[in-house]
This record gives C-alpha cells, structure tokens and sequence, in this order.
C-alpha cells in the first residue's frame, strides 16, 4: 500500500536546516531586519537561535512562513 502523503510543506525539514538555509541566503544581519529578534541582532549563532525557536512558537511561526515563501 502506498502511504498517503503529506500536505505540510515543512514536513522532514529541520528547524535548524531552514536556520542554517535563511542564514545563508540572507546573513544574520538581514534576517534580524526582515525578523526582528534578539537572538538573529545580538551576538547570533545557530545553537542559541534554534534554542529559542524550539521555546517560542511565535518567533518559529515567522521563520518558518520566511522559508515557505523563498521555497515558491
């Protein structure tokens, strides 16, 4: 039987692979101008960024819907 599939676009992506992707793409300093959240402003890195991401939902909310749309 084939398994149905999914209709979430983040399905199997990591919150630290979309981090790791807008980081690349836009560099700390544009990403805490577009989201305005300390942790992307004030001494940013991948680990304390993704350890208030998992603890806030409305911070991971607006990162998430920034990935969705450089995706289309």
């Amino acid at each position: 039987m084939d398994k149905p599939k999914t209709i979430d676009p983040l399905h199997g992506v990591t919150l630290e692979k979309i981090l790791v992707e807008l980081v690349d793409k836009f560099g700390w300093e544009e990403l805490g101008t577009i989201i305005t959240i300390r942790c992307f402003t004030f001494d940013p890195s991948i680990k304390s960024s993704l350890t208030f991401l998992r603890k806030t939902p409305w911070a991971r909310k607006k990162v998430e819907d920034l990935y969705l749309s450089i995706q289309r």
